[in-house]
């Protein structure tokens, strides 16, 4: 069992404090992906921007860290080696599927640094309405990292949004290649409400509320 220490975004996206009581998830699941093959990712986006481009995300490395789940090497990564040489800027994205979503949905997932010290590594995490994959439709749910606090051991979150319709997430590493390292990430779910049908008619097309919680281990 963890404890839960909550991060929450409201409808300015900027991250506070909640409390210790986590939302639990109800409804439909509409993804459940490991990583067991980062190479076989079915209906997954790989996007890199990187100046000057280099590696895409890849099968987690053992070496540096076993995966949180299954088989040591079983999450996807990335690193500062998404800028050629390590040199430059990074900007690289991983897209989940299109997902079909009723109202209020619960993406979650877990993430880690390797262990150096020294580095700032940054990962973004946005929705978009729609089964597109253009970068510009994405908004924003909340950044983990920053000021080198990064988590050094695989932590759960989750991110909250009211959408009915096509959609997507998206997990965005980006910075200067010189500040950063090498994350993992690693069993991604999303639950979906299954609405009553008299509650149909209520549901917008648009995009809600969204949240960014942060669940820490616990003995």
């Amino acid at each position: 069992m963890k404890p839960v220490n909550s991060l929450f975004a409201a409808a300015a996206f900027s991250l506070a404090a909640l409390g210790t009581q986590a939302a639990q998830a109800q409804g439909v699941e509409v993804l459940n992906e490991g990583f067991d093959n980062v190479g076989a990712l079915s209906g997954w986006a790989q996007v890199n921007n990187s100046v000057p481009p280099g590696d895409g995300w890849f099968q987690g490395n053992a070496g540096l860290f076993p995966a949180q789940s299954g088989a040591a090497d079983s999450y996807v990564a990335v690193n500062f080696l998404s800028a050629a040489n390590g040199s430059g800027t990074v900007d690289n994205w991983l897209i989940t599927p299109e997902l079909s979503l009723n109202g209020e949905s619960v993406l979650s997932f877990y993430t880690r640094r390797a262990g150096e010290a020294g580095f700032n590594d940054r990962l973004e995490v946005l929705f978009s309405t729609g089964s597109g994959t253009d970068l510009s439709g994405f908004t924003s749910v909340g950044t983990i990292g920053g000021s080198g606090n990064y988590p050094a051991e695989w932590e759960q979150f989750s991110a909250t949004v009211t959408a009915n319709g096509s959609g997507r997430f998206a997990f965005h590493y980006f910075g200067p290649a010189d500040t950063l390292n090498y994350v993992g990430l690693d069993t991604v779910n999303v639950v979906t409400a299954v609405p009553e049908p008299s509650t149909w008619a209520m549901l917008g097309v648009g995009l809600g509320l969204l949240g960014l919680r942060r669940r820490k281990p616990q003995a």
